[in-house]
């Protein structure tokens, strides 16, 4: 073929011709993977991630995209996949997720992009998170890193929380040339990527990994600060000297139901359960000083993606009999459907329908096991689920020497007491539709704001109060054009926009 031969159009993907099956994700066998906290999926093979980029029916106008809470340009990067490009995929996905690697292991795709694919009406929908982990693991292992050029404009940022809302907010702000400082209470950032997310899913070495991009942005970190404490919000802006600041610090105060023998010994939440183990490595004790006193019959109360955590871990720092205690179905239970899946495989006893009465004291002040009803489903509640009604006559008990409440979390109440930021019924933080609270300069998204969510979802927070935050503090963004908010000509230096406050040079003759 000449230079000069025009090259052939690809034919028009269609779902017949497109390769029929989701390509499948290798795992760790049950009985290996419970032994140990190594990753119990394995991730994609060059060869896996080409086959199943070939599925992507390449939209011309992508439902995926607007429906990812960060708006990764999905087609885009898995287009770049298909023709090789390896490093231009990631260069596509790291434009909007610094945390592909995380992403792609921890997002519950199937209830966002992959659950709008068109191909998934037909067949198994693109593993669109599948791919979005390879290629973030391609760049940990190659060290490809995306460092735009940033020009200094001398604002400096306060962010509090280093979990996927204060690092997606910290990133934009240091793209857009602001001094960039992360508080951080633990001992490491990460938030609940660190503290909440057992190694088997998410492992250390990629978190660390991905923060560490943070630093290439030029954005601090201080750790072991706990802002309420050392100092308030207000005196960030007053006597700190930040222009602005972001609150990211989740919702990381454990739930409980408040019957009989909560105050047992072998009583404690899934986040103690999962800090302890997590962050402070109870699982080698005692070359670690972080006990946890793990029984061997442990029942877990509740169904999400944080009682899963909770059971395996449990299994892996070895109890004999982990239980999930949920009072619905598993059609309700609003953990994946993959994380359930690896639960039952290894051996987690499952009783659907069934709600907690009373925990059993063993006449010593320890949990000798727990009382329960079963429940049967009535009408929807505000929730849209069934509401659970109790079966009356069907009480029953079971052994337990450990019970783990992973029944949701409410609202970090320090920035509340120590700052005048207006808080809702509930206790969260109350925000505009920008995402700013009552504190002039001062924003708030994620957990901290909505209550539990998802990590993609806090990270889509974390970047909306960037953008609100740019617009604050007058700093022209290139990816957003806001007219509507700028200045009349009359009103301009230089063609500038005096709300704007830049700059540009002339020359004096």
């Amino acid at each position: 073929m000449s230079a000069n031969t025009p090259r052939k159009k690809p034919a028009k993907k269609t779902i017949r011709t497109i390769p029929q099956e989701r390509t499948s994700m290798p795992v760790q066998t049950p009985a290996a993977r419970v032994k140990n906290f190594a990753e119990v999926a394995t991730g994609y093979s060059l060869d896996n991630a080409l086959i199943e980029s070939e599925r992507c029916l390449m939209c011309p106008q992508p439902a995926c995209v607007p429906a990812c809470p960060v708006h990764i340009d999905i087609p885009g990067f898995i287009q770049k996949i298909i023709d090789k490009q390896y490093r231009a995929a990631y260069d596509v996905l790291s434009d909007a997720n610094l945390l592909a690697a995380i992403c792609g292991r921890v997002c519950p795709q199937e209830d966002q992009c992959e659950g709008v694919c068109p191909v998934g009406a037909s067949l198994e929908p693109v593993a669109i998170g599948r791919l979005e982990r390879w290629v973030g693991d391609q760049a940990i292992e190659n060290g490809w890193t995306n460092v735009p050029y940033i020009e200094p404009n001398g604002y400096r940022v306060g962010i509090v929380g280093s979990g996927p809302a204060g690092i997606a907010c910290a990133a934009d702000m240091a793209k857009a040339g602001c001094d960039v400082t992360v508080y951080e209470a633990f001992h490491k950032p990460g938030g609940v990527l660190r503290y909440g997310i057992p190694e088997f899913r998410l492992p250390d070495s990629v978190i660390a990994a991905e923060i560490d991009k943070l630093s290439g942005l030029g954005v601090k970190i201080e750790c072991n600060t706990l802002v309420g404490r050392l100092f308030t919000i207000e005196q960030m802006i007053d006597e700190l000297g930040f222009d602005a600041v972001f609150i990211g610090t989740g919702a990381g105060t454990p739930r409980f139901m408040n019957i009989e023998g909560e105050y047992l010994n072998g009583v404690l939440s899934a986040n103690e359960l999962l800090t302890r183990c997590n962050l402070m490595q109870a699982g080698d004790f005692p070359n670690h000083d972080t006990p946890l006193g793990l029984g061997k019959q442990v029942a877990i109360i509740g169904s999400g993606n944080t009682a899963m955590d909770a059971m395996r871990v449990s299994l892996r720092m070895g109890a004999e009999k982990v239980y999930c205690i949920y009072r619905r179905t598993i059609a309700e239970s609003p953990a994946r459907f993959e994380e359930i899946e690896h639960a039952e495989e290894e051996g987690v006893e499952f009783h659907w329908l069934s709600n907690p009465l009373e925990i059993l004291d063993d006449g010593n002040g320890n949990v000798r096991g727990m009382r329960c009803i079963r429940m049967q489903l009535g009408e929807p509640d505000a929730s849209g689920r069934r509401r659970p009604v109790p079966v009356e006559g069907s009480d029953f008990e079971f052994a337990a020497d450990t019970i783990v409440y992973a029944i949701g979390t409410s609202a970090n109440p320090i920035i509340g007491q120590t700052s005048s930021i207006r808080l809702n019924q509930w206790g969260f933080i109350e925000t505009d539709d920008d995402l700013a609270t009552s504190l002039a300069g001062v924003y708030a998204g994620g957990d901290i704001v909505t209550g539990g969510a998802t990590v993609i979802l806090a990270m889509g927070a974390g970047r909306k109060a960037a953008q609100a935050m740019k617009t604050y503090l007058g700093i022209r963004d290139s990816s957003a054009v806001y007219m509507d908010q700028r200045a009349s000509l009359e009103d301009t230096l230089f063609g500038i926009a005096r709300q704007e406050r830049n700059f540009t040079r002339v020359r004096a003759e």
